[in-house]
């Protein structure tokens, strides 16, 4: 089925705003995921970016772009114009939401953001100790605002819930019909070591979980610039911001062919970046436990229950497999969380 986002977004755009009409429509989007980005020129010269989605349930990408805003508008100094802003009308969030027989697809515009230095695809240490000490103040200044947030429903347990559900219906059986009962012994895995590390009482803060270094930019002196990806967006425990962070400072680096292995959690660079975050903002022994568990999480809800929604198939294929084969096994083989703490002296 071909779809015609190009007029999606140009109709979007009308419902917004029809007195300044759309020049040109272009698709910028980073081939990877099933999501559309657009440049969108405007006839009095105006830029603005579309996105285009139908990951996930509307009313949770409403939240979430909800959430963003007010903690963008929010956010105190140096981190007051580090995220991009989605566009209002009338005092409140705009998405335009197209709905036929075959499609249920959401379009919101963003103001473009200014992108400074994009870090190299193998970090120094100087590159990864800076890395560790902007997320800790980054989190610190989200810490704050939690209270004044609008309200939000995705949690851990309702994310485990709609798993279960989703694999009762065709859609999961589908996919995973041989691996169902695998799917939901991690399921308990996770519930289980969750609750006795009380990590569902923890404060939740915003987490962007997906950290890849095309995701934001930096000063020539390694402060936080820009960050424009919202795609996984949560109110979470700032863990859930980690493991992405040890893929970016990992021997092996940014790679184009990707795998969502665990042991970039042990490795010396992700070592030194935990190091310097918790000098900025001290972690905890039941923090640095939960690690794994936050894996496993991402693993079954942005691999297993959203992949084939949200990456190109030949990436969903290869992601979903080799959870079975690899992710799975190699958590079963057990995290030592105790290298962390020693680390850490905590």
């Amino acid at each position: 089925m071909q779809i015609n986002f190009l007029d999606i977004v140009a109709r979007a755009w009308a419902r917004y705003d029809d007195s300044r009409a759309v020049q040109s429509v272009a698709d910028i989007s980073v081939l990877v995921s099933t999501n559309h980005v657009f440049r969108v020129r405007l006839e009095n010269g105006d830029l603005v970016i579309a996105k285009v989605s139908y990951f996930g349930r509307y009313e949770a990408f409403v939240e979430d772009h909800t959430l963003i805003n007010a903690l963008a508008n929010n956010l105190p100094a140096p981190f007051d114009q580090f995220l991009s802003r989605s566009l209002v009308k009338k005092n409140r969030l705009f998405v335009y939401r197209h709905q036929d027989e075959l499609l249920d697809v959401w379009v919101i515009f963003y103001n473009p953001i200014g992108v400074n230095a994009q870090l190299p695809k193998q970090l120094q240490p100087t590159h990864i100790e800076a890395l560790g000490r902007q997320l800790a103040l980054f989190h610190r200044a989200c810490s704050s605002l939690t209270n004044i947030l609008p309200d939000w429903s995705k949690t851990l347990r309702r994310d485990m819930r709609d798993l279960a559900m989703w694999l009762e219906q065709p859609e999961g059986q589908f996919y995973y019909r041989s691996n169902i009962g695998v799917i939901q012994e991690q399921m308990a895995l996770f519930e289980e070591n969750t609750e006795a590390l009380g990590a569902h009482a923890w404060k939740p803060i915003p987490v962007f979980v997906d950290w890849n270094i095309g995701n934001f930019s930096v000063t020539k002196d390694l402060r936080f610039f820009s960050r424009w990806d919202y795609d996984w967006f949560r109110m979470s425990s700032r863990v859930f911001d980690f493991y992405f962070f040890s893929r970016v400072c990992s021997q092996a680096g940014d790679r184009s062919v990707f795998s969502y292995q665990l042991d970039t959690l042990s490795e010396p660079g992700f070592l030194r970046f935990l190091s310097a975050y918790h000098e900025v903002y001290p972690l905890t022994r039941a923090e640095l436990a939960f690690l794994p568990e936050a894996y496993r999480f991402f693993i079954l809800n942005y691999v297993i229950k959203y992949g084939h929604y949200f990456f190109q198939d030949i990436y969903a294929s290869k992601l979903g497999r080799e959870a079975f084969t690899e992710y799975f096994p190699r958590l079963q083989q057990g995290f030592d969380a105790e290298q962390l703490c020693r680390r850490l002296g905590v």
